[in-house]
């Protein structure tokens, strides 16, 4: 900060940059891929610390196409970003980094990505293209202003990031890469609905068709229950895992699902939806961070 109490040119930098790579978002998808990494060592009786390289690379490599297909979506989508409220400091928006740069920049991040897991396996490289290819073609550039189904076409996208973990190490064939994309790709649904009640009248002006803006808040809500309720047999298919994680898992998505039912009796819908996308964000943090502390040497 300068004297004059205006930010410095490198502190504003850095705060455009994590607006760019939606820094929050970016977080969020490489955990999965750590875990995924790190179980996979666990179910193939393979040291952490001989596979290092493999490791750098993988997250890496994941980081770079993640943030990169989170850049070309905001270079792709200033015009929209400019009438909602939540996306006006984008860079994109300010002017303070050309959208030509801001295209290049996330071109280039993504083909290093690609290069980076190359280095890991086909299969890995495989599923972060599918994710990458989802999200920016599929998802940004097709369905989010045309249908309300662009929230499933986007979990796909979310949904891969422990595949890429995993199969840096593995082979996909195995229950638990398959139940973590499962858990990942229903539990983006509500938490995406969730921002969408709350940021409605938002989409509405942008045009972006969010459930909550085309087909109301009672359907969204009806919705939001039937997702959550899909998660909970999820932590019974990693019973190996431990007894703790299953409990530690169960409740939270009791907890969750009791929460949405509450959301038929609220009077308050955005409180409720506030109350549901914080839920939602510690929910998928503490599960997937709890997966790796359950197979933590100490308690084998």
């Amino acid at each position: 900060m300068s004297n004059d109490g205006v930010p410095s040119p490198k502190k504003s930098l850095i705060t455009d940059l994590k607006y760019l790579v939606k820094a929050n978002v970016l977080t969020a998808n490489v955990l999965p891929v750590f875990t995924g990494f790190w179980l996979a060592l666990y179910f193939t009786n393979q040291s952490f610390a001989d596979n290092i390289s493999l490791f750098l690379l993988t997250i890496i490599g994941s980081t770079f196409v993640i943030a990169g297909a989170l850049i070309i979506n905001n270079w792709y989508d200033v015009d929209i970003d400019r009438v909602m409220d939540r996306t006006k400091k984008r860079p994109t928006v300010t002017g303070n980094i050309s959208l030509r740069t801001v295209l290049w920049l996330g071109i280039i991040l993504s083909i290093l990505g690609f290069i980076c897991l190359l280095f890991t396996t086909i299969e890995a490289t495989i599923y972060a293209f599918i994710g990458w290819f989802t999200y920016v073609v599929l998802y940004t550039m097709w369905s989010k202003r045309r249908f309300t189904l662009n929230t499933v076409i986007g979990s796909i996208s979310g949904a891969v990031s422990p595949l890429i973990g995993w199969c840096a190490i593995a082979t996909s064939v195995h229950i638990v890469p398959i139940v973590l994309f499962l858990i990942l790709f229903i539990f983006q649904m509500p938490h995406t609905f969730s921002i969408a009640m709350r940021k409605n009248d938002e989409y509405k002006a942008a045009g972006v068709a969010m459930l909550p803006a085309v087909h109301g808040f009672a359907m969204t809500k009806r919705q939001t229950m039937v997702y959550i309720a899909c998660l909970i047999p999820f932590p019974f298919y990693l019973t190996s895992l431990g007894t703790v994680f299953i409990t530690v898992a169960t409740l939270l998505n009791i907890g969750w699902l009791v929460i949405s039912i509450r959301g038929f009796f609220t009077k308050n819908d955005e409180k409720w939806a506030k109350v549901m996308f914080l839920y939602s964000v510690n929910y998928i943090t503490i599960l997937f961070l709890l997966m790796v502390i359950v197979t933590l040497p100490i308690f084998e």
